[in-house]
Formats: C-alpha cells, structure tokens, sequence
C-alpha cells in the first residue's frame, strides 16, 4: 500500500486506485453520488482569457446537477456552440466566446441564467 503526504490512502494492491476523498476504490466511489452543493438556483456565465495565452474560455457557473448529468449537459453546450471545451469542478468550460449561445440554450432548458463579470 501506497500513502501520500496528506495521508489519504492513494493505491491498494488490493483494490487498485483508490479515491483521495472517500476511501474507496475508485470503480466503487461515493463522491460523484454526494449531493450537490446548494447555490442560489442562478446559473452564471462568464467569459475569461486570464491565464489561457489570450484565448477565452467561456465558463457556466451553478449548476445544480451531479457529476454525470452535468458532463451531459457540458456536451450538450459544446456541441450548441460547435466548439471543444471541459467540465472541471462543477465549471463547465467552452473554447471561444459563446456567452449569448450559451445563455439562450440554458434558458430554453429552463435555467435561470445571468451573465457575469461584464
């Protein structure tokens, strides 16, 4: 067995990978089955080139779904926007500036959607 420096059991011969979060193996994580944290119901959508080389980054905020529903929706967004993007942290992420496509797909979904930081 392998432990890291913060003290969470990393890997188990047994088991294999394990999750730094809940202790168990990673095929059998609860994490991604935690509920979600509460936000105020508003989904934020913002765009952002700080620290990416001057290439934006469009980034949708608040989403209250669980992991795999949220990376539906986030490849959803990406293919609305025909553009490459992540979900990271609850973030979801699309490549360019797609900010009003983003907006008008989330509210035909039914989000309460607002645009952030400008």
């Amino acid at each position: 067995m392998k432990s890291n420096p913060g003290g969470g059991l990393v890997y188990s011969t047994d088991a294999g990978r394990m999750c730094p979060v809940c202790r168990k193996p990673v095929a059998g994580c609860i994490c991604k089955q935690a509920p979600v944290a509460k936000t105020d119901g508003v989904v934020r959508v913002s765009l952002q080139t700080k620290g990416r080389g001057g290439k934006s980054v469009t980034l949708v905020k608040g989403v209250v779904l669980d992991a795999l529903a949220l990376a539906v929706l986030g490849k959803q967004l990406r293919a609305a926007c025909g553009s490459g993007g992540t979900v990271k942290d609850g973030v979801i992420e699309v490549q360019g500036d797609h900010v009003d496509t983003l907006m008008a797909a989330l509210q035909k979904q039914g989000h309460v959607v607002k645009r952030a930081g400008g």
